[in-house]
């Protein structure tokens, strides 16, 4: 039977003093693991500073919550980057062109060069 996945709040209902109560866990996930990989696991909870519960609820509901990456999504973002990346290209170009006709143009020879 599945049971529906419904996100608990964070912070219970508050109290008549205005105080938040913590929300209650009354769920349990377990799994076996060996005492190497318990060793390590502890390692790693304890070098984050959290404890072993904390850090395996903290990672288990970041996994859950990550969601996958959609190609066309990719797709689009790098085409806007290349096209970000060109006209940032053609921009400058048209700019240099620009300053050098103004350039030849503001010269004392004139806009042709000094040519009759």
């Amino acid at each position: 039977m599945s049971v529906p996945r419904v996100p608990a709040p964070l912070q219970s209902p508050a109290s008549p003093q205005g105080e938040a109560r913590p929300v209650l866990r009354a769920k349990t996930i377990a799994t076996r693991v060996t005492p190497e990989e318990l060793a390590e696991v502890e390692a790693a909870a304890e070098g984050a500073g959290k404890t072993l519960a904390e850090w395996l609820r903290e990672l288990a509901l970041k996994a859950a919550r990550e969601r996958p990456a959609d190609p066309t999504e990719l797709v689009l973002a790098e085409v806007s980057a290349l096209r970000y990346m060109l006209l940032n290209l053609f921009h400058a170009t048209a700019q240099a062109d620009a300053r050098k006709l103004l350039a030849e143009f503001l010269s004392p020879e004139g806009p042709d060069g000094g040519k009759p």
